[in-house]
């Protein structure tokens, strides 16, 4: 770190504390050679996640939106608002640990099916009814025998 009055680039922290909402790191440092103290915040960084969407398009990532897709699915299910607003907070961090600037709707559509399969299987064939777009009910079925194998195999 450069000083700001000399622009020495040696200095000693003197003191560090999270700063009151807890997204940064504040530093207090001391230049080694002018002596003069001055402030640092540290930040992780952070870049807004694009979706690519079927047709090529791009747009923000929208976890409103894939909040809502979550509460079509759990509608009757025996979840809070809060179980699935945590839900997303996971499937949000986990495409972000990608450290991709990009992630298309069907990567984000997998990860919420993975997830789903062990919550919960009543939401997890409303989901993928809607995502994968099931046209007949032989796709349906198909999926059902999926998850019933998978189910099989675990127990």
């Amino acid at each position: 770190m450069k000083c700001p009055y000399c622009g020495y680039e040696d200095d000693r922290v003197i003191d560090s504390r999270p700063t009151d909402d807890g997204n940064a790191i504040r530093r207090r440092r001391e230049c080694a050679n002018c002596q003069r103290r001055y402030t640092t915040y540290e930040k992780v960084e952070s870049f807004p996640l694009v979706v690519i969407k079927k047709d090529g398009s791009r747009q923000p990532f929208n976890r409103e939106k894939l909040l809502n897709g979550l509460l079509r699915a759990f509608e009757k299910r025996p979840f809070s608002y809060n179980d699935l607003e945590k839900l997303v907070d996971q499937i949000e961090m986990e495409l972000c640990n990608t450290l991709q600037k990009e992630v298309t709707s069907r990567q984000i559509g997998e990860t919420v099916l993975a997830k789903l399969k062990d919550m919960d299987e009543v939401a997890y064939v409303r989901f993928a009814s809607v995502y994968r777009q099931f046209n007949d009910i032989n796709t349906f079925m198909t999926e059902l025998q999926k998850l019933l194998d998978a189910k099989q195999s675990r127990e």
